[in-house]
């Protein structure tokens, strides 16, 4: 499928498709700890990066999303070591000196033996939210953020525009860096430590500074903030729709998540729903944009972001059917199995790979 505007370029997937794709992983990542699913579902997600992403300073952000997920599950671990769990294990693997804390600390403890259990436990624990860090980035690395705010209603322009502004902030500001270093290494300037740090700091601030005004300049341009002129009663109306769509939606969420409510909670959730969206098409009226060439939602955005929702249906059921595959236990020790379904479940997430376009090398 290309591009009717350029015959030779493969039409992009809507970067909504991305985001939903990417969040039903995350949900599916929330329904088990059992590490060989969770493994499956980080992979699973880096293959698609790296066969998806194109060339933009937003797409190299997943690699950062996977170092602060190591460094969660380091952090986990080492609270484990530290603080103790409340696991019990008979597993002991070292004993550390335990510092004895006042009255009113009870429940608390630093150092004091740590067992196997308690560190299986926390590994469990904090790859389970490793897994869910990395696909999050991986949305980051494959929907543009200037591509996802033209498919934003009217209403959340402004809204959309300040998240749009802060997420690629510390993209061009990792490129900055690296640009001014490769810079220095090629003039023999140091480049790292303290002196390097100092001496590329101040560039890339105000390379900040400038591209802000930039920013600023091309938005009072562009008639950035200039609403349309509309009817006291449609505003009234907007505004009664949105409120009373939000609170439905928590009232119907809230009735989903009872045994009481499970009767009214799905009708009021879909009421909820309908009305908030009702309000922001009403609450576009006042946006005063245009789209340029607007992202389509094709038969292939509805195949990945379904994809993305097959996985976390599937995964649901299965730590319901099956909670002793999908939520191991660690006392007594035992090694966790790999679920066939689930894990063939799982596998449905490499469908973007082969139906996104790819970028000519």
């Amino acid at each position: 499928m290309s591009d009717p505007t350029h015959p030779h370029r493969p039409a992009q997937l809507h970067p909504g498709a991305w985001w939903l794709w990417s969040l039903g992983l995350g949900t599916a990542a929330t329904r088990t700890t059992n590490p060989l699913l969770l493994s499956l579902l980080i992979a699973a997600s880096a293959y698609v990066v790296a066969t998806c992403r194109s060339r933009t300073p937003g797409s190299h952000s997943y690699s950062a999303f996977l170092k602060l997920a190591l460094a969660v599950l380091l952090i986990r671990l080492v609270f484990a070591v530290a603080l103790g769990s409340p696991v019990p294990g008979t597993h002991v693997l070292v004993t550390l000196p335990e510092l004895p804390l006042p009255h009113w600390a009870q429940g608390i403890r630093l150092g004091g033996r740590v067992t196997a259990e308690s560190l299986l436990f926390a590994f469990y624990d904090g790859l389970k939210l490793a897994a869910l860090l990395v696909c999050v980035g991986a949305a980051n690395a494959l929907a543009n953020p200037s591509r996802l705010l033209k498919s934003l209603p009217g209403a959340l322009y402004e809204t959309g525009v300040a998240v749009v502004v802060a997420l690629t902030f510390a993209p061009n500001l990792i490129a900055d860096v690296q640009r001014l270093r490769a810079a220095r290494r090629l003039r023999g300037r140091p480049d790292s430590g303290i002196r390097g740090l100092l001496q590329v700091g101040l560039p890339v601030l105000e390379g900040a500074l400038e591209r802000s005004v930039a920013l600023a300049a091309a938005m009072d341009a562009r008639g950035y903030g200039r609403t349309a002129e509309v009817p006291p009663a449609v505003r009234r109306t907007t505004a009664a729709l949105t409120l009373g769509g939000l609170l439905g939606v928590c009232a119907g969420t809230y009735g989903l998540l009872t045994a009481e409510g499970g009767t009214y909670g799905l009708p009021l959730l879909l009421a909820g729903v309908a009305a908030a969206l009702a309000g922001l098409r009403l609450g576009g009226r006042r946006s005063l944009r245009t789209r340029y060439r607007p992202d389509r939602w094709d038969a292939r955005a509805w195949l990945v972001a379904g994809s993305g929702a097959a996985v976390a249906a599937l995964l649901t059921v299965a730590a319901d059917a099956d909670p002793a595959a999908l939520l191991p236990g660690v006392v007594p020790l035992v090694a966790p199995t790999l679920p066939l379904w689930p894990a063939a479940a799982v596998l449905l997430a490499l469908l973007p790979a082969l139906l996104a376009p790819k970028e000519p090398s």
